[in-house]
């Protein structure tokens, strides 16, 4: 057997495509009706799919349409154990077998790799387009590495654009409009250039209303608007050279939203800001919040600052307290609109020369990225009535009402946030790069008290790979490459503004320089913002393959690589952090008082930003024996070891003790599967079970508005079932069907940020005044009464001035309990970590010891179910085609149903982390002309309109411990004609 025809083919899988007629060149793939072998036939080899001892499905482009397969999103309707989420910063984790990207974080590695025409791609915005002018997409599940470049650990998506034919005019073009004012182009056009010479370009436009209503102000927002451009040129100037390139941009500018709705389970103590028993359409407690803490009474008294300035207590009515969240998914309330910009270039280039006995392969790409969105932080509108008290305030002092002493120190602060007054627009500063904010005019006014966030990147990314493979007639075959990649991130940062910070800037940064004899000044930034401002990966491996065919039925297949990655990041995080004067220039890191700031505080010396180094390598592999019963029934066992490398977490605002760096994972993947084809191709039958151990797996959770990274081991086994039938020639029946079990698999404890309690009733839950962060602290006796007794112990020597640093005055109530249903056994109470950690060990004693837990008490989550790891997944299509008449029309109706099943969007699992089993139906009737030279369809979506979540995230303490879901889109439906020459 020629070993080419194996690598040519072990990227494919079963077609699931409309009827086409056969392309009759030799060296392009063939296809029958439908369902039929798909052959590649690569420089005169060519191998049949189901000889391929992989698990992977692929769809060509007939398919995609076929099954209304749109965007990467739609993938994991009709794929076994794939889903797929947008995530909460920008990103997506498209999950195979239990794994998907649930590491967050500008030095984590994507478990799932995302291939262009087989080169590995980084930061890639390719999932934001639709599919356009593909030859097909490949989903290989499992760990890859050795034939794809860098390693992963859950599996590659390999999307496959269309190459320019030889020899050939071709062209293309469909438009479509559906509902939200949906109008969508695309086009291809082929021209041959000689007879070795050929180009190829395509497009998309696409461009609707939004699918969300703002019912605060009245419009739509999440709407489209984007296009993507490709050019391509193939040359072969002999039969054995075959070079090809590619250039492809995409660009959208729109009104996107990130998130889709944020749900909660209202605390009204304020302590928390959401429970943890379920997901309401309620908004949280704004008195859990960050701003609402350190503009708060009981905080200002604590600082010895006069209470008549804030802007509310902690124990009174909340901004959010009267408001309502609407319970239909696609209806928000918000004073902010969102923006959403992204870009992407890229460029493409491969030779293949075929030596004879060897073939060589060289590939390179360059890629460079944008991106930038801004979304309401809080998704809701608060009531700012409740500011009227601190604004008249700070009117009062910066007109000199409070002594002309205070006018120099508080007239920059009232200009810049309230020009026209108390009553009239607020302020808040832009996410912006110099710091300044409102205080250097860079401001947002509104009649509302803004709340947003924004994230922002630019990145860069070559990479180079070369394949050598041997053709060799005996019983012995190789592969052996080499790959390096080069990654360069020169921004990324999350920036969160509202105008309470800016307030409280401006206030704690006025009296901080007046009682310090400093010029008018504040505290900088005037928001938070987490940046990385250089991130620099260098990553090379090296792999090979050996095939030995012991005879015509059995064949060894064996394989290693080396993986090399280094990564050096410089990071900062800053919030209210040192005092800048009022009128600088440049940058607040110009400040003559930065050096009160320290990036990290690990190193001696203040530093402007973290600066660390990692690196790590592992040999991995995969050994696979296949075994042919008959032409037409493979069966196959493997084994194979992934890795991705770890990474380092960012500095976070306010410290908190988290690990640095997060270890790479490691996963021992076995599998047995088996590819049936029977009847002469009326059924296709394909089956996989396997059993992965993973070491190491890397999972996210929210501290101080900040992505940080952990890891955990798990195991995980499941089985997938893929079916063709063809009862009749005219009708073709698509099913799949995939089970997955998954858990933690070693005593892990780490912290819930639902319930820093743990679940104890002898603890009690504090909500830090200082910073909005939560702590707790529990008896070491057990004892509910001595814990409670401890923390108003500790509430009374606050409130009397008797701790060092602190002010009387404060008036921190007694521990008080949760809501019966809220699903917290412990109590909580507003007061200052730091006093607990510095009291547990002293005035504790008398208590029968306190412990003291500053990120919560931990719990065990061993034997908890994997997140986005849904037990069941089931698809069904079907389609007929109906010939009309005699004269080469059809008729091809075709739907879809698929289930998939309940997940958790959280390790800590629990109902309030459920995500519920959803199906999806749709459904399409396409009008094929004579010879499949033009078409009319009608399609439909999402029949019923589910507003299935796909997945979920956690926001930080600081934030109200509110959930950010992700949904599919809604029902969309609509007309499409094209043509084709």
């Amino acid at each position: 057997m020629k070993f080419k025809a194996l690598v040519g083919t072990s990227i494919l899988a079963m077609a699931v495509a409309t009827p086409a007629a056969a392309q009759g060149t030799a060296a392009e793939t063939e296809r029958d009706a439908f369902g039929g072998e798909i052959v590649v036939t690569a420089q005169r080899q060519s191998e049949r799919l189901q000889d391929v001892p992989i698990a992977v499905s692929a769809f060509s482009s007939e398919a995609l349409e076929a099954q209304q397969i749109k965007t990467p999103s739609d993938l994991q309707l009709t794929l076994p154990n794939v889903t797929f989420t947008k995530t909460n910063f920008t990103g997506a984790s498209f999950t195979i077998r239990g794994i998907g990207d649930l590491c967050v974080g500008t030095t984590c590695d994507s478990a799932t790799a995302i291939h262009l025409n087989g080169d590995p791609l980084f930061s890639t915005r390719l999932f934001e387009t639709e599919f356009y002018d593909l030859e097909r997409v490949e989903v290989l599940r499992g760990p890859q590495g050795t034939l794809f470049g860098r390693n992963a650990t859950s599996g590659v998506v390999n999307v496959i654009t269309a190459k320019p034919r030889l020899g050939t005019f071709q062209a293309a073009a469909e438009g479509e409009y559906g509902n939200y004012n949906s109008i969508k182009g695309k086009g291809m056009v082929n021209i041959p250039i000689g007879d070795t010479m050929a180009f190829r370009v395509a497009g998309i436009y696409l461009n609707r209303d939004g699918y969300t209503r703002n019912a605060f102000l009245n419009t739509r927002i999440d709407d489209r608007d984007l296009y993507s451009v490709r050019g391509s040129l193939r040359w072969e100037p002999s039969d054995d050279t075959t070079i090809d390139l590619m250039a492809s941009y995409f660009r959208e500018k729109d009104q996107r939203t990130r998130i889709q709705k944020q749900l909660c389970q209202r605390d009204p103590t304020g302590i928390l800001g959401c429970l943890n028993t379920r997901r309401d359409n309620a908004p949280f407690n704004g008195n859990a919040t960050f701003t609402a803490a350190l503009t708060s009474r009981e905080f200002l008294a604590i600082r010895g600052i006069p209470t008549a300035f804030a802007l509310g207590s902690l124990y009174g009515p909340d901004v959010y307290a009267n408001t309502t969240i609407p319970s239909d998914p696609r209806v928000v309330n918000t004073a902010y609109t969102p923006s959403y910009f992204t870009s992407e270039l890229t460029l493409q280039g491969q030779i293949d020369h075929n030596f004879g006995p060897v073939s060589l392969q060289v590939s390179g790409q360059y890629q460079k990225v944008k991106l930038d969105a801004s979304q309401d932080y809080n998704s809701n509108v608060g009531n700012r009535g409740l500011y009227a008290g601190g604004l008249a305030t700070l009117q009062a002092a910066a007109g000199g009402a409070l002594g002309a002493a205070l006018i120099p120190y508080f007239a920059p602060v009232a200009a810049a946030l309230i020009p026209n007054g108390p009553t009239g627009q607020l302020c808040t500063s832009l996410a912006e790069e110099s710091g300044f904010g409102v205080y250097g005019g860079k401001k947002i006014c509104s009649n509302q008290s803004l709340q947003f966030d924004r994230s922002n990147q630019y990145n860069s990314s070559w990479s180079t790979e070369a394949i050598l493979s041997s053709d060799l007639d005996g019983p012995f075959n190789f592969l052996v490459g080499g790959i390096y990649a080069n990654y360069h991130l020169t921004e990324n940062s999350y920036y969160v503004n509202a105008f309470p910070i800016d307030y409280l800037t401006g206030v704690l940064g006025a009296f901080t320089a007046l009682g310090g004899g400093l010029p008018p000044s504040f505290l900088a930034t005037p928001f938070f913002r987490n940046n990385t401002d250089d991130l620099r990966v260098k990553s090379y491996g090296l792999f090979g393959e050996a095939y030995v065919e012991f005879n015509d039925r059995l064949k060894l297949t064996a394989g290693l690589r080396y993986n090399n990655d280094k990564k050096a990041v410089r990071a900062r995080s800053t919030l209210a952090s040192f005092l800048a004067p009022h009128g600088g220039t440049g940058s607040v890191f110009d400040s003559p008082f930065v050096g009160s700031f320290d990036a990290d505080p690990g190193t001696p010396g203040n530093q402007i930003f973290q600066s660390r180094q990692v690196k790590f390598n592992k040999l991995t592999g995969r050994v696979v024996l296949d075994f042919k019963v008959t032409d037409d029934n493979l069966l196959y066992a493997s084994y194979s070891r992934g890795y991705k490398s770890g990474g380092i977490n960012p500095p976070l605002q306010p410290i908190f003790a988290v690990p640095e760096s997060f270890r790479p994972e490691q996963v021992d993947a076995f599998e047995i599967g088996s590819k049936n084809t029977f009847g002469g191709g009326a059924l296709q039958l394909n089956l996989t079970a396997f059993y992965y151990k993973y070491k190491d797996l890397q999972l996210s959770k929210i501290v101080a508005r900040t992505a940080v990274n952990d890891n955990v081991s798990a195991n995980i086994y499941g089985f997938e079932a893929e079916a063709l039938v063809r009862p009749d020639p005219a009708v073709v029946i698509n099913l799949g069907f995939s089970y997955l079990h998954s858990k933690v698999s070693e005593d892990k404890f780490t912290s819930n940020p639902r319930d820093f309690g743990g679940g104890r009733a002898d603890a009690v839950i504090i909500k830090d005044i200082t910073n909005a962060a939560n702590c707790a602290v529990a008896s070491r006796t057990g004892s509910a009464a001595a814990v409670n007794a401890y923390v108003n112990q500790v509430q009374s020597l606050i409130n009397a001035g008797l701790i060092p640093g602190v002010a009387a005055g404060a008036n921190l109530q007694p521990t008080t309990p949760f809501p019966s249903d809220g699903g917290i056994a412990s109590t909580g109470a507003f007061s200052i970590c730091s006093v607990m950690e510095a009291t547990a060990s002293t005035v504790g004693a008398a208590f029968g010891g306190i412990d003291y837990f500053s990120a919560g008490v931990p719990v065990n989550i061993k034997g908890n179910q994997l997140p986005q790891a849904p037990n069941y997944k089931f698809s069904a299509g079907v389609q007929y085609t109906a010939p009309l008449g005699g004269g080469g029309m059809s008729l091809v109706p075709r739907l879809d149903l698929a289930y998939t099943g309940e997940s958790y969007g959280s390790i800590f699992n629990g109902n309030v982390n459920r995500i519920k089993g959803y199906a999806q139906v749709n459904a399409q009737m396409q009008l094929n002309g004579p010879d499949e030279k033009w078409y009319v369809k009608g399609y439909i979506q999402n029949i019923f309109n589910s507003a299935s979540v796909t997945g979920l995230y956690i926001t930080d303490q600081s934030s109200g411990n509110y959930t950010n879901i992700f949904t599919l889109e809604p029902r969309r439906y609509g007309i499409a004609a094209g043509v084709k020459f």
